[in-house]
């Protein structure tokens, strides 16, 4: 039986006078609205209807069931009405992951356009370098940073792509030297990233298809790219970053480019979530928008000559 069914043809014979308007009303045979109504009855152990050959009238469980009934059906309605609008507004609270420089720098500064656009749904942003679990621990957008996706079932939209850079201070190339070839990075002090896929290995290539692996002995490790700036800038060693970080410290001067002609290779930037299937519009309408907040170039990419 469907009873959702059963009670709105119950509701609609009461309210329509006969089976037969009901019927019509619902798009239904009478047969049909008759076996509808005797099996909520059937279901309920009780007579909701006092049937003749002329007429029906309501009995006094028939009253009471009719009152809840109808409170039912409003409920129903109103359900239908709020789901309609998260289709048609976005809405409502959107849990969103991203690494941590990557969020304060080039994704917290711009969020107020988001919901300035968007004033019913409320952002809700965790900032982390480790890679979260959307489904397990409850995230609507995750944003992610790589170079090769992990299988998934996730559904992956890359929004931007990052250069991964070799650099270092002024100063700290005063002091040591530049390596002149990758294999030469190996004598040098070097800061490696806690997170980061290439481990004490970092890999080079030209641009040509050529690639080099170099081992290196981190001098200072940390899971922060803000702190690898900084720690760089100071003098501390070559360091292996990509580009929305240290490109504008590369234009002021702050580091220069090592081997130019070299980098870590380019990664994605994806927006991440769950399914294409019903969708919500919030997830839908904050990744469009950041999305194109990073065309047609990204807000972290500053012109300067390599050095």
């Amino acid at each position: 039986m469907n009873r959702l069914r059963a009670i709105e043809v119950f509701v609609t014979i009461v309210d329509q006078g006969s089976f037969a308007a009901a019927a019509d009303a619902l798009g239904m045979s009478r047969n049909m609205a008759s076996r509808h109504l005797a099996d909520l009855e059937a279901h309920l152990g009780a007579r909701l209807l006092t049937r003749t050959t002329r007429s029906h009238s309501l009995t006094s469980t028939g009253a009471v069931y009719l009152e809840r009934a109808r409170n039912v059906l409003a409920q129903l309605d109103e359900a239908d009405r709020i789901a309609g609008l998260h289709t048609l507004t976005p809405q409502g609270r959107l849990a969103l992951s991203a690494p941590m420089s990557f969020g304060v720098h080039h994704v917290a500064p711009y969020l107020g356009r988001y919901t300035a656009s968007n004033p019913k749904v409320t952002v809700d942003m965790s900032l982390n370098d480790r890679t979260v679990d959307l489904v397990e621990e409850g995230f609507d957008v995750a944003i992610r940073i790589t170079g090769k996706l992990a299988d998934s079932n996730l559904i992956a939209r890359r929004i931007a792509d990052v250069q991964v850079i070799l650099c270092a201070s002024p100063g700290y190339i005063a002091s040591h030297g530049s390596p002149d070839t990758p294999s030469a990075i190996s004598d040098h002090r070097c800061l490696g990233y806690t997170f980061g896929h290439e481990g004490d290995v970092w890999s080079l290539n030209d641009g040509n298809g050529t690639v080099e692996q170099v081992r290196i002995s981190p001098a200072v490790l940390a899971n922060s790219g803000d702190a690898i700036e900084e720690l760089a800038i100071a003098g501390g060693g070559l360091a292996l970053q990509p580009d929305f970080i240290v490109s504008r410290d590369i234009a002021a001067g702050k580091l220069v480019r090592v081997l130019p002609q070299w980098s870590g290779g380019v990664l994605g930037v994806y927006a991440m979530y769950a399914s294409r299937l019903y969708e919500p519009l919030k997830v839908r309408s904050f990744v469009d928008w950041i999305a194109e907040l990073y065309r047609p170039k990204p807000p972290w990419i500053v012109d300067f000559e390599p050095k």
